[in-house]
């Protein structure tokens, strides 16, 4: 090749890369949209998260984004493949992630991208993440203090080395994100870093930092803290999920962590010793005593969110300093919702609103107008088929999820969807939530818990009841809803051929003991 040919098929080169945007995708753990002030909920005034918020500010808030399967693992799965579990393979936590199959990151990779993983992983550590240039992951959930992880820093597939670090995890994650970003991508290429947070999963230990945060007030209680599940079908009165019983004394603070450093049980005693001592003297019960453990939880989860906070301010920080801002595109998303206290509850998994849906939102300067919002439906499976679009490669056929480049843009496809399709599997696992699917248009939902020994139906009208009381199912009054949304149930399962028995893989083999017995309604 002429040198003059070369310079012009470097310099093309060069120009290409530059088109493409880089990517931080930002990604934390239950993280309920409840908890981020942008979403305007009744906790508003009490969690404030200024950086978070931000990008609503600048970019797009997506009003409906709507999980495939509420639960850590198989989401994430979901989002690497752009497929629902059943395709995917992973359906419930537990299962081994194949990274053999197709994943967003290496069609990233041969589109000229420099990938990397930061943090949280949770699909197995049977083989380090694949398509990814550099990994550094939490080995399971991890912990909250101090966390070893596994680094991969070639990305040829095996575990360099386990390296323990000393600090609170979520300020671990990002200095780790922020090193690489500082010194070990290549500057040549357009990059994609997951920075992927542990908080706030359960059990929602503070750092140092905020250990004492919210101590001086009383947050508000959700209106349906103290529900009695009556217009429900069994499954909300069988569940194992409850503030009043289900939590545990590690959840509660009643005692330290056990792998924190002398200098942090020190701190965190200061801070929790006094509260436990004040329990012990209140001797509460009844409501006083859920009430009691409600803002136990609700502040620890906030405080937890507070450290992301700082976290995700410090990323953003770096890309403006570092002239990365302007080609950066930039999403804050989580991988299901979480319940603060609505139902009694806390923990996921079902299909109801608080649980269903997780925030996103979006920034890519001079491309999404600050301060949109966006109503149509949208989920965490888009994003494989939205990244080809960004790295401007083909995308594979075989995805489930749509490109949500024309949102980014304030354009809605003709053919975007109307309605969408969830299914939760693991039954009798944590939480005992049953198996079930269903679809969501927005309004209007519509419920199957289909094991034999409850096959029961709900179906809700958010607008006439948000909070998803009462099922209207089998009502003369809603049968034209009823069977509008029975037909989209069997189209998108007829479309995604979800197999009518669940694979053998999605079977619990040994369920966790019962924290909380089983009621029945009294009618």
């Amino acid at each position: 090749m002429k040198p003059f040919t070369l310079f012009l098929s470097l310099l093309f080169c060069s120009l290409s890369a530059q088109e493409k945007p880089n990517i931080l995708f930002i990604f934390t753990d239950d993280h309920a949209y409840q908890a981020v002030g942008a979403y305007n909920s009744w906790l508003k005034k009490h969690c404030p998260t200024p950086n978070i918020d931000s990008l609503a500010r600048d970019g797009m808030l997506f009003e409906q984004c709507y999980v495939t399967n509420s639960i850590c693992g198989p989401m994430r799965a979901a989002i690497q493949t752009g497929k629902y579990s059943h395709a995917n393979g992973f359906l419930v936590n537990g299962n081994k992630f194949d990274g053999n199959q197709q994943t967003f990151p290496k069609l990233l990779q041969k589109a000229g991208y420099t990938t990397a993983v930061v943090g949280k992983w949770h699909l197995g550590t049977h083989m380090s993440p694949q398509g990814y240039d550099y990994s550094e992951v939490l080995i399971g959930q991890g912990p909250y203090y101090n966390p070893p992880m596994r680094l991969d820093k070639d990305g040829d597939g095996k575990h360099d080395q386990v390296i323990k670090h000393v600090g609170y995890t979520t300020d671990v994650i990002t200095d780790l994100a922020l090193n690489w970003m500082k010194t070990k991508r290549n500057k040549d290429k357009p990059f994609m870093l997951m920075y992927q947070h542990k908080a706030p999963h359960r059990n929602w230990q503070p750092g140092p930092k905020y250990l004492n945060k919210y101590d001086d007030i009383t947050l508000p209680e959700p209106d349906t803290l103290f529900d009695d599940y009556k217009g429900r079908t069994l499954a909300a009165y069988q569940q194992d999920m409850t503030i009043a019983e289900t939590m545990s004394r590690g959840d509660l603070k009643l005692y330290a962590p056990g792998n924190l450093t002398p200098e942090q049980k020190k701190l965190w005693d200061a801070a929790y010793s006094p509260k436990n001592e004040a329990l012990k003297k209140a001797n509460l019960s009844g409501k006083d005593l859920v009430r009691w453990k409600y803002q136990r939880y609700v502040k620890d989860y906030l405080r937890c969110i507070a450290s992301v906070d700082d976290g995700v301010g410090r990323m953003l920080s770096y890309l403006k300093e570092a002239g990365l801002e302007k080609n950066t595109i930039v999403i804050y998303c989580s991988d299901q919702g979480f319940y603060l206290g609505e139902h009694g509850w806390f923990d996921k998994r079902w299909m109801y609103e608080e649980s269903l849906r997780t925030p996103l939102l979006v920034r890519w300067p001079g491309v999404i107008e600050p301060g949109s919002r966006n109503g149509d439906i949208v989920s965490p499976i888009d994003f494989a088929g939205t990244f080809c679009d960004l790295a401007k490669v083909e995308k594979p056929k075989d995805l489930h999820g749509a490109s949500m480049l024309s949102l980014f843009k304030g354009k809605t496809p003709i053919n975007w969807r109307e309605s969408f399709y969830y299914h939760y599997y693991e039954f009798p696992g944590y939480h005992y939530v049953r198996r079930h699917y269903g679809v969501a248009d927005g309004r209007y939902k519509l419920i199957r818990f289909y094991e034999d020994d409850i096959n029961q139906w709900e179906l809700f009208d958010l607008k006439s009841d948000p909070n998803e009381m009462n099922s209207v199912y089998g009502t003369a009054e809603y049968a034209v809803v009823q069977n509008k949304l029975s037909r989209q149930l069997v189209m998108h399962r007829e479309k995604l051929q979800v197999p009518e028995e669940d694979p053998p893989h999605s079977i619990i083999q040994r369920p966790p003991p019962r924290t909380r017995k089983p009621t029945s309604p009294s009618r």
